[in-house]
């Protein structure tokens, strides 16, 4: 059984950093893409950043590029979303997700987290 579980959200002041972290089990990962998105009260689910498991090849929509970093630990199955310069908007919960495909689109990932909560504060 495919299981993502995510860690290290929180309460964090603008400006500030956080590292979230997704453990992926259950499953052979070589082929897979792995995503984070988040989801804000009231809002669509957002792409935030997608890697290979390679780690070869990263991906990030404007809104975060230079801010977040993800990077991926293939001996541990961990994948981490590094995201400094955090601003009041990046409050959402966010999700781990595992699949095949266009990376930025969520429709194309197969397994997800139950996600953990990031709040900025001004």
């Amino acid at each position: 059984q495919i299981q993502l579980v995510e860690s290290g959200g929180g309460l964090v002041q603008a400006g500030g950093s956080l590292r979230l972290s997704c453990v992926a089990s259950g499953h052979t990962f070589d082929d897979y893409t792995m995503g984070w998105f988040r989801q804000a009260p009231g809002k669509e689910r957002e792409f935030v950043a997608a890697i290979t498991w390679s780690g070869g090849a990263t991906f990030y929509p404007d809104s975060v590029k230079g801010r977040f970093t993800i990077s991926i630990d293939n001996a541990k199955n961990t994948v981490y979303l590094q995201m400094n310069s955090l601003k009041p908007e990046d409050t959402a919960v966010y999700h781990c997700a595992a699949g095949f495909g266009v990376p930025s689109m969520e429709e194309h990932y197969d397994y997800w987290g139950q996600g953990t909560q990031v709040t900025v504060s001004t």
